[in-house]
């Protein structure tokens, strides 16, 4: 079933058109597929400390968001290291790819696909029209961001086939992985050509549109599921949980230093996929976790970033403590970051947050996740 017309305008943030936030403009960097070199890595600590409030802050979409920018010159130095290839395209060059890919598990390689979408992505002048909530994937077969809600999907079912998938439904169209680019740009394309005024692909009346002719398999319904991405992973792999998924200048630099190239996870983690025998000690003493339990309490930006949340919501995440219980405070009904999946829903209100039905204080709240309790 289709959604409510969109009446107003895309208003997704980027480099060029950044949201005025309660703390200053917030500019969003797109990494496809979450890959940053080392170097790069390098220009957004820069960008971070001396256009910004000093941080980089990581997105649910595998990418990376870059606050209180006040000062000029961040287009001109991400364009510079390459990150920012296309004026006109900067906005829907949201693509995700399964993290792990090469790393550990998965049936299939999926890494290179991303970069080789964006490419093409921004050679294509009519693909700058998709809204900047239209979001490409390339899960590796495990069933990681096929669970992310991708407006398009490629996801693998052996080394080299996958299907196609639309608003996280199977299609039954199968495309061999060296089609996965040309089949995804192709709905891309015929997104635009049919949304009138949706911005993704649920929205549409009829999805199924979009697909070309041809002959089908009957649509499987196979499991999702998010592999940990923090700790150990492979054979010289290694996972990192940012806090709240914020890292300052000094650790953007400590990532860079340790490995070459890193992964942003849709998790809000960063993946490493051939760290330094010595990164572990280095992440801790930078102040970087390695252990899975960071992530299982989430949290929006809330005050003072967000002028529309109605607590310091960052403050009072902090003070609960990882015990099992998956968890997302979040500082208005809007619920900005939340992730996918099972997760407790927090939400402040005027005299503390909203848990099942109850208002509880945030001393209340902690001792009750303490004691894996439903509110």
């Amino acid at each position: 079933m289709s959604s409510p017309a969109r009446v107003r305008a895309d208003a997704c943030p980027g480099v060029f058109a950044t949201h005025d936030a309660a703390d200053g403009p917030l500019a969003r960097v797109r990494l496809p597929g979450g890959a940053v070199s080392a170097d790069r890595l390098r220009v957004l600590a820069d960008c971070a400390e001396d256009l910004g409030d000093g941080d980089a802050h990581l997105t649910s979409r595998g990418n990376v968001q870059l606050r209180g920018v006040t000062r000029p010159g961040l287009a001109t130095r991400l364009t510079a290291a390459g990150l920012l290839p296309s004026p006109t395209h900067e906005r829907v060059r949201n693509v995700l790819a399964s993290p792990l890919s090469g790393v550990s598990g998965g049936i299939a390689d999926v890494r290179g696909l991303a970069g080789d979408l964006d490419e093409a992505l921004c050679a294509e002048a009519e693909l700058a029209e998709l809204p900047g909530r239209f979001l490409f994937a390339f899960d590796d077969g495990r069933g990681d961001v096929a669970g992310e809600g991708a407006d398009v999907c490629w996801r693998a079912v052996t080394p080299q086939a996958g299907t196609v998938l639309l608003a996280g439904a199977d299609t039954g169209w199968s495309v061999p992985r060296e089609e996965a680019v040309a089949a995804l740009l192709a709905l891309a394309r015929a997104f635009v050509a049919q949304r009138a005024t949706a911005w993704r692909v649920a929205e549409l009346p009829d999805p199924a549109a979009l697909l070309p002719a041809g002959p089908r398999t009957a649509p499987v319904d196979r499991p999702v599921r998010v592999d940990p991405t923090v700790g150990p992973l492979g054979d010289h792999g290694l996972g990192v949980a940012p806090r709240f998924g914020r890292l300052t200048a000094a650790q953007l630099r400590v990532l860079a230093e340790v490995a070459d190239h890193a992964v942003v996870t849709p998790w809000r983690s960063i993946v490493l996929p051939d760290a330094a025998p010595d990164a572990v000690a280095r992440l801790h003493a930078a102040g970087l976790s390695t252990d899975p339990a960071v992530l299982e309490i989430t949290a929006c930006i809330g005050r003072p970033g967000c002028a529309k949340s109605l607590a310091d919501v960052r403050a009072d995440a902090a003070r609960l403590v990882p015990n099992g219980v998956r968890a997302h405070v979040a500082g208005c009904a809007r619920r900005c970051g939340r992730p996918s999946g099972d997760h407790l829903d927090v939400v402040a209100e005027a005299g503390g947050y909203r848990v099942g039905g109850r208002l509880l204080t945030v001393s209340r709240l902690a001792e009750s996740l303490v004691r894996k309790e439903n509110p």
